[in-house]
């Protein structure tokens, strides 16, 4: 009828924790029309601050949504995705079980808030070390396992392309390829499978060239430390809202995600980087790809390695 309105609800995305990572998530994920944004942080000037940046950035980019900074949970009621970013980066003269008992913490307290108010809610954590951590928010939300996942292979698949594509001076639009397992130095970016336009990389570059890329993927985040003095933030923040917009407009996009294994690879009770399906409900399927005897040896290890830091995280949970 003349004179009624028809307003559509927008969705809503959380994101707990508003540094450089946090909001850079806020704002791939409002540009692309996505959802509307809840920035939450201990700091709450910080979050109040960076929204209100956000905010006013949004009608030069002709984006209509909502991005607000808080410290109260309250206002993050209702979310389709919550994202942790929260945490503390290992400093000088901790250990890594420091480490993982601060952040721990950090996702407990998080995570408990998240599930007070928002749910039905699918959880992607981003704070490290990143598959223990997603180990922590599955057991203290009591999500179902294809609700909560973790944001590492999606960002270092997107290293390993980039690096590919420069290297070989190609579009990267046609470069693919992907990583799995663990969020470190044990992950593995698969070179049988990585392609430019079908054509196996292992076809264009000789065996040591692919080595040193395959390295440089591995120390992908430490390389901005020495230029920097910090982690990255924008390609993170691409990443995660490249996850987001999968969940959200239900695409079932083929991504690697830190995603719960029951039984494929020949892990079980475990949360690692492997390639699913991710749609509406989270993670729809997990992709089981055949491996040869190497990159199976390869997985195990990386695997054990994520066991051990999931050991030291159960003993803070």
């Amino acid at each position: 009828m003349c004179g009624e309105v028809n307003v559509l609800k927008r969705k809503k995305v959380s994101i707990i924790g508003a540094g450089n990572v946090g909001s850079a998530a806020a704002l791939w994920i409002a540009s692309k029309h996505l959802a509307d944004v809840v920035l939450v942080d201990i700091v709450v000037p910080h979050a109040k601050g960076k929204a209100l940046d956000l905010q006013e950035a949004l009608p030069i980019a002709g984006v209509d949504a909502s991005i607000t900074g808080t410290g109260d949970y309250r206002l993050t009621k209702d979310s389709d995705i919550v994202v942790i970013t929260a945490g503390m980066p290992r400093k000088e003269g901790m250990s890594r079980d420091d480490l993982v008992k601060v952040n721990a913490d950090i996702i407990k307290s998080a995570t408990k808030e998240v599930a007070k108010y928002s749910p039905k809610c699918i959880l992607i954590i981003v704070s490290n070390p990143l598959d223990a951590m997603v180990h922590v928010a599955a057991r203290v939300s009591k999500f179902p396992k294809q609700r909560v996942m973790g944001m590492a292979g999606t960002l270092d698949s997107a290293r390993f392309r980039a690096f590919l594509a420069e290297k070989l001076d190609v579009s990267v639009q046609d470069v693919t390829a992907f990583v799995m397992g663990g969020h470190g130095d044990t992950m593995i970016p698969v070179l049988r499978y990585a392609n430019v336009a079908g054509i196996p990389v292992e076809d264009w570059l000789p065996k040591k060239e692919l080595e040193k890329i395959v390295a440089r993927t591995r120390n992908g985040g430490g390389e901005f430390l020495p230029l920097l003095k910090t982690s990255a933030w924008v390609a993170p923040g691409i990443a995660i809202a490249e996850m987001a917009e999968a969940i959200l407009l239900d695409k079932r996009r083929v991504l690697p995600v830190a995603a719960y294994l029951d039984g494929e690879y020949g892990q079980k009770g475990l949360f690692i980087g492997v390639p699913v399906v991710l749609g509406k409900n989270g993670v729809e399927k997990v992709i089981e790809v055949k491996m040869n005897a190497a990159e199976k040896k390869a997985f195990r290890k990386t695997a054990e390695q994520v066991r051990n830091v999931v050991k030291v995280a159960d003993r803070f949970i």
